[in-house]
């Protein structure tokens, strides 16, 4: 509660209250010990408000169960809990408690514990409770924010969408910001029965009913309390509506991308014009939101992710995530560990906050981590500058091309620094008028900038990178002539402009294209190596992230801006929030196909049967970089999903609870570290000799220091045969740099399906000296007469 509003309520009682003390000295007396009183409490309460957050509270199954079965508790275990809290804190107090424990959700299935409003006093006291693990404090996490299917090769081989593999009936949560349930990509005609094992529900709410729902959404929930605590106010439903109802589009967006239906003729506002579908454009959707105005809560996304599990998900995908950090406090890690062990992929967005290194997020060695890339698909534009010099663009701006019109760089064109970004009141409209407006990328919204380029009078604007962003071109819905240009020609145009007396441009739109180098990596793409599990390659995948067409609410306006009146059934986004779904989706296929598949084995067909190089025949290449533009496993993990390859990969590495739990002790996590993610007590073996490089991943990551010479390691796999009955591979090594590696044995020859074999991998440091954080590259490919199982290697120098 504010106190300066409840000061000035009080006085204003005081003043109503003042006419009768002249008549009655006692009686106002009396009102004024009440007030104090009063105002005590309020002060009080306040107190107790600012010293009250939301934890997430971890609880070891076994103990918490057999410590209420003893005392015989009717109650459920997470209610025991909190009246223990409360009644040991007014004991303390000697009174009742102002504010007590507050119980938000109880988690029972992908992890166990319950998410509470509690005050430091009421952690002492949790701390007393038998089976109590740790409580972390709520945060907030942010989303990662077609012509995919042509060019992840799904129309043009389709071995993945014939009709047996799509009548099975798959599942995917999709956890994000709601959904637009009329939209014709979420349409059901045609599709079978909602799945029997489905166990969810339909929730209502603001605009929100069941009859919303239908075969093709089959579920719907809406998750806030968590929000709303953490942000101590109720959600505005003039913003958003309180209800799985979706108000931003992005939710809307990435549920159409993994399994939207089959829509003909789709585009924004004539480009990019085609058929638009999900991946797996038969499965099921189940919509959680758990995403607001202002972000995600970790409570409200666990509590998500904890019904899900139990409502019969095949598959979660979550284009959101926060800061990386170690998995026994990553919420979202420990959660989905739990849905790994109940069969469920988790398939996670690693984040946009690249170039810069170690920045890729949701790193979990059981969460399949997604990087963005592009498709051959572009909007370009080109700006011709007064000098003659042009240069290529990207917009998505539906008009005719400018003339050469006054030419003058935002930094120019304002009183403050601010003017160079164009932000809201920083352009001077005597300086803009008429002329196109150059503005640096930052701080504001893309399209944000255009819109006060034109409140300024402007009639144009150009968006310029600086060197972080390379030549990352995004296609923007813009409300005036506007392009994106790349670092280079950025540069170039700053110089010009501020050099020449009357600089001049001009800008032509060039509608939709096809066929440019593809996949380049995205700049904004989360990089690795990972801080938390230096042992293994993040992210692991990359997919179509960049000017991606999906379904889109129509009350929405495509650039976000109160002032664009456009209303659009489909919208272009990019982000790895966008290359995430079409994972889910992929995933959603190969389970279809593979129903006995673990999802360390779809991760697994996916990583080793992924590509590096583009469609011209060149290695992927990084939009972040001009110099080494060559992107590497800490970008691409092991490279572009092929799910046509995925569908059949000849062997795969799989990895059982008991693999990760000694994965977990091989890093040293502490007993009670790992019961917040195994929910038992798993015991690390004190005689087993365990490193974190024989967890059986489908890649290596080794660390070496920086001076080592004739340093080893030798690493452990197990591949399982998915392909042939007898078939024979031969091991084929790109060298990384300094490192010398070799395989033994050099030949695995199988006799039939489901037979798994071991091999041992030494990798020698043969050069010292190394620059720390330095990195090479390589690879260890099985190859037979069908198969080709690629598995990246990345050695690292600290």
């Amino acid at each position: 509660m504010n106190l300066c509003i409840v000061s000035v309520t009080f006085a204003a009682v005081w003043m109503n209250t003042s006419r009768d003390i002249g008549n009655n000295v006692n009686s106002g007396i009396m009102i004024f010990r009440r007030l104090v009183l009063f105002l005590a409490f309020m002060v009080a309460n306040s107190t107790a408000l600012a010293d009250q957050q939301t934890y997430i509270v971890h609880i070891d199954k076994t103990k918490i169960r057999a410590s209420i079965h003893s005392q015989d508790s009717s109650k459920p275990w997470f209610e025991s809990i909190i009246d223990f809290i409360s009644e040991a804190s007014m004991q303390e107090d000697g009174e009742e408690e102002i504010l007590g424990p507050q119980l938000l959700y109880a988690y029972e299935t992908s992890m166990f514990g319950f998410a509470a409003h509690l005050s430091k006093k009421h952690l002492k006291y949790l701390n007393q409770v038998e089976g109590f693990l740790s409580a972390i404090p709520d945060e907030l996490s942010t989303l990662h924010t077609t012509y995919s299917p042509q060019f992840l090769g799904l129309r043009s081989r389709r071995e993945l969408w014939t009709a047996s593999n799509l009548a099975n009936d798959v599942i995917i949560g999709v956890l994000d910001s709601g959904i637009w349930p009329e939209h014709t990509s979420f349409q059901d005609s045609g599709l079978s029965p909602v799945p029997s094992h489905w166990k969810g529900v339909c929730e209502k709410g603001t605009k929100f009913s069941s009859s919303n729902c239908n075969k093709k959404l089959i579920g719907a929930r809406a998750y806030f309390k968590g929000y709303e605590k953490y942000f101590g106010k109720k959600i505005n439903e003039t913003v958003d509506y309180l209800s799985p109802r979706d108000s931003q589009g992005h939710g809307t967006h990435t549920a159409s991308t993994a399994a939207g239906d089959m829509v003909k003729n789709a585009n924004f506002l004539g480009q990019a014009r085609g058929t638009a579908t999900g991946m797996r454009y038969t499965s099921r959707i189940a919509a959680y939101k758990v995403c607001w105005s202002s972000g995600c809560t970790n409570s409200d996304v666990l509590a998500a992710m904890d019904q899900a599990v139990s409502d019969g998900v095949d598959v979660l995908s979550l284009s959101l995530g926060s800061i990386p950090k170690p998995f026994y406090s990553d919420s979202i890690a420990i959660a989905s560990f739990g849905a790994t062990q109940k069969g469920v992929l988790v398939t996670c967005s690693a984040g946009n906050s690249g170039p810069f290194p170690s920045t890729v997020g949701n790193g979990a060695p059981w969460i399949m981590t997604v990087a963005a890339s592009s498709t051959d698909r572009t909007f370009p534009t080109k700006v011709k500058l007064g000098n003659g010099q042009i240069f290529k663009g990207s917009s998505l701006y539906q008009g005719k091309k400018t003339t050469q019109m006054p030419l003058v760089y935002g930094k120019s064109a304002g009183a403050t620094k601010e003017a160079q970004y164009c932000t809201e009141g920083s352009l001077d409209p005597k300086l803009v008028h008429g002329k196109i407006v150059a503005c640096e990328r930052g701080i504001n919204g893309r399209t944000e900038k255009g819109e006060e380029v034109k409140m300024a009078g402007g009639s144009g604007m150009i968006l310029l990178n600086n060197e972080y962003q390379g030549e990352e071109l995004f296609a923007d819905p813009h409300i005036l002539p506007a392009t994106s240009l790349g670092a280079s020609a950025s540069k170039i145009v700053r110089s010009y402009s501020e050099s020449v007396k009357k600089p001049t441009a001009s800008i032509s739109f060039m509608g939709t294209k096809f066929r440019d180098p593809a996949p380049v990596m995205a700049a904004f793409s989360s990089r690795g190596p990972s801080l938390v599990g230096s042992d293994v390659i993040k992210p692991d995948v990359t997919a179509p992230g960049v000017n991606i067409l999906a379904a889109w609410p129509p009350k929405i306006s495509p650039s976000f801006l109160k002032s664009d009146k456009r209303k659009v059934s489909f919208n272009i986004l990019s982000g790895t929030s966008m290359s995430c779904p079409h994972v889910s989706g992929i995933a959603a296929l190969l389970k279809s196909l593979h129903k006995d598949w673990s999802p360390a084995a779809i991760k697994s067909a996916l990583m080793t049967t992924a590509y590096t190089l583009n469609n011209k025949g060149a290695p992927i290449s990084d939009m972040a970089s001009n110099d080494s533009p060559l992107a590497t496993p800490f970008v691409f993990g092991s490279g572009h999903v092929n799910p046509v390859s995925a569908s059949d990969p000849g062997l795969v590495y799989d990895i059982s609870t008991k693999d990760y739990f000694n994965y977990l002790c091989s890093i040293n996590y502490t007993s009670s570290q790992i019961a917040l993610l195994s929910r038992s007590n798993f015991v690390c073996s004190r005689k087993a000799f365990l490193q974190a490089g024989d967890l059986n991943y489908p890649s290596f990551a080794v660390v070496f220091g920086r001076s080592a010479f004739n340093a080893s390691v030798t690493y452990r796999r197990v591949v399982t045969n998915v392909g042939k009955s007898r078939s024979s591979y031969a091991v084929k090594v790109e060298q990384p740099n300094g490192v010398s590696v070799s395989v033994e044995p050099r030949k695995l020859k199988f006799e039939k399906v489901g037979q798994k074999l071991s091999y041992n991998v030494t990798f020698l440091a043969t050069g010292g000296g190394k620059v720390a954080g330095s990195s090479s590259f390589g690879s260890l490919i099985w190859v037979s007469d069908r198969y080709k199982v690629r598995s990246p290697i990345a050695i690292t120098w600290q």
